[in-house]
């Protein structure tokens, strides 16, 4: 495989936004509908439109977690292998815990799960072992499941105090083993973002309990980011949820796995990790 050493300042790509259910019902995803049972696994539409994505290599400073929703740094991982759950939440989360503390400031994280992605082109199986990139624009949390997770995840003790402070769900992601060619992430800039228009929560059922994540609706003012070949040493912080909502502050970051164009033929597929975090600040 021959990597270009002059990427493009942009591509184009189709990414899948949202449409609504066509009878006027709440929208969901069944996550206990597996193919096998016969139960539609959502009801809501894909909406799918042609856009840019601009590769902000070079400029990884243009964006922030409180201006766009997300931030790019580069830091080793001490954990390489990725393979195992258990070596995983023994060895990578306690790096990874200082780490988001060293990178915001904050006084406490608190891992509440981690998602590691390999790309199978011929596989249809989705189950928590076999996860693929997400080829569909959202945002994990809504307002409700933010705080739904501070007191699923922490003492009762302890959550009434902490929810009186500023907190956020941060999603620490980066590649594994080798640099993100194909289908790598792409990032909305808050900014370009209406709120009020663009974010639509959508119950996430569970065979236990009901989530909620948010899907978008297309919006031709979005502007969409990406660090082309992402290297395992390199990782991007991405806004889930804030509750500072008063300055203006990024409140969240809709992003989506896409297909780049300029993707070398040949190129290893993607495999990353995700670690979600519930981050609080004294």
């Amino acid at each position: 495989m021959t990597v270009p050493q002059d990427a493009p300042s942009t591509v184009t790509t189709e990414l899948v936004y949202y449409l609504p259910p066509l009878d006027g019902s709440a929208p969901y995803n069944d996550i206990s509908a597996g193919p096998a049972s016969g139960q539609p696994q959502r009801n809501w539409r894909e909406d799918r439109h042609q856009v840019e994505i601009e590769n902000i290599r070079g400029k990884e400073d243009s964006v922030t977690l409180d201006t766009a929703g997300f931030q790019f740094f580069r830091r080793a991982a001490t954990h390489k292998a990725f393979t195992n759950d258990a070596e995983v939440e023994r060895e990578y989360y306690p790096e990874s815990i200082e780490l988001i503390k060293e990178l915001t400031g904050a006084s406490r994280a608190v891992i509440f799960d981690h998602t590691i992605r390999r790309r199978r082109p011929d596989e249809t199986e989705d189950s928590p072992q076999k996860r693929q990139p997400v080829p569909q624009v959202h945002v994990d949390q809504t307002t409700a499941s933010a705080v739904a997770r501070v007191h699923r995840h922490l003492p009762p003790s302890d959550a009434p105090a902490l929810l009186r402070r500023r907190f956020q769900i941060i999603n620490l992601w980066r590649p594994i083993g080798k640099p993100a060619y194909e289908w790598p992430l792409a990032l909305c800039d808050f900014r370009t973002v209406d709120t009020k228009a663009d974010l639509v929560p959508v119950t996430l059922k569970y065979a236990d309990r009901n989530g909620e994540i948010m899907n978008v609706k297309y919006n031709p003012s979005h502007k969409w980011k990406y660090l082309k070949n992402m290297e395992p040493d390199e990782l991007v912080l991405i806004k889930c949820f804030d509750s500072k909502t008063d300055d203006g502050t990024a409140l969240c970051t809709p992003h989506t796995a896409f297909s780049d164009p300029t993707t070398p033929e040949g190129a290893p597929l993607r495999e990353s990790i995700e670690v979600r975090f519930l981050v609080f600040y004294d």
